[in-house]
This record gives C-alpha cells, structure tokens and sequence, in this order.
C-alpha cells in the first residue's frame, strides 16, 4: 500500500471546514489512485448507507447524522467480529476490524470514560437526581450534551444506574 497517497488526506488544516461528505468523495478518489482496495470498499459502503438513509429520511443527512450512520455500521462489525472468533474465521474477524479502523477516521473524537462519567455527574447534579426512577430524564439530558458525538447509549445507561443506584 503507498502510505504516501493516503496520509495526505489526513491532514486537515483546522481553519478550513470540509464536510464529511467531501472528505469521503475526495479519500475516495485517493484510495483509488493508491489501489487500497479496503479502503475504497469501505468508503463506498459509508456513501451506500448515507445515501440509504437520505432517501429513507427524503434529505440530505448533516455530518452528525452521517457519523450515527458510521457509529451503526461499526456496530455491526463489532458483533461481527464475534461471530467470526466463534466461528474460528481470525481472517474474516481481522477484515472486519480493519473496517472499523477505517470507519473510526471518519467519526469525531470519541469521548473517554472519564469525559462522560464527568457528563453523567453534571447532569446528575443539574437534575437533582437521586434514584433509578429519574433515569430516563437523566439519560435524555446526557444524550443532548453528547450528540454529535460517537457514544455508546449503553456505556451511557450502564453509567447512568450505577451513579443512581
């Protein structure tokens, strides 16, 4: 694989705004004058997904709905990934992961057990929360201070019930 090619588009000038969408089409075209046959493969299933959605929704998706529909695909290739270890398929659960890799690129910076559990404790405390009954209203609040990015509801819930309980 010639690396050169593909670092180049992972170098963004942080004053310049590039959508998702263009950032896709462009890594594209690189993946296929670099001949990375993953990666274009993976990139065209991000753009089938996406334009499955937007005909689903009838509008163009935003880059923090493209990055759910990226956070779902990773998921089904986590679950994947398990049922090839236990089919005892190391290539196909390796292929798989090497996926998601590619996915991750794409999302915005995840955030680390100690961000959200430091979210969960401010919503906690603005809620005046103090038992499992006002999780829902708790869980609803993190998720407003957590969109757009890549989280995973039931790190959030498992959180959620332990701080409550």
């Amino acid at each position: 694989m010639q690396r050169g090619i593909l670092s180049r588009s992972i170098i963004r000038i942080p004053e310049v705004y590039v959508s998702l969408h263009d950032r896709l089409t462009e890594d594209l075209k690189l993946a296929m004058k670099a001949r990375d046959q993953l990666r274009m493969d993976v990139i065209r299933m991000i753009k089938a997904a996406v334009m499955n959605k937007e005909m689903e929704l009838k509008k163009d998706l935003d880059d923090a709905e493209m990055s759910r529909v990226m956070t779902t695909m990773i998921k089904q290739r986590r679950e994947s990934v398990e049922q090839f270890e236990k089919g005892h398929r190391a290539e196909l659960a390796e292929k798989e992961r090497r996926e998601i890799a590619i996915l991750e690129s794409y999302l915005p910076q995840a955030f680390s057990p100690e961000q959200l559990a430091t979210v969960v404790d401010m919503v906690i405390q603005e809620t005046g929360a103090r038992s499992l009954k006002e999780m829902g209203a708790v869980m609803k609040a993190v998720m407003v201070r957590v969109a757009g990015q890549p989280v995973d509801g039931k790190q959030i819930s498992d959180l959620v019930r332990a701080k409550l309980q």
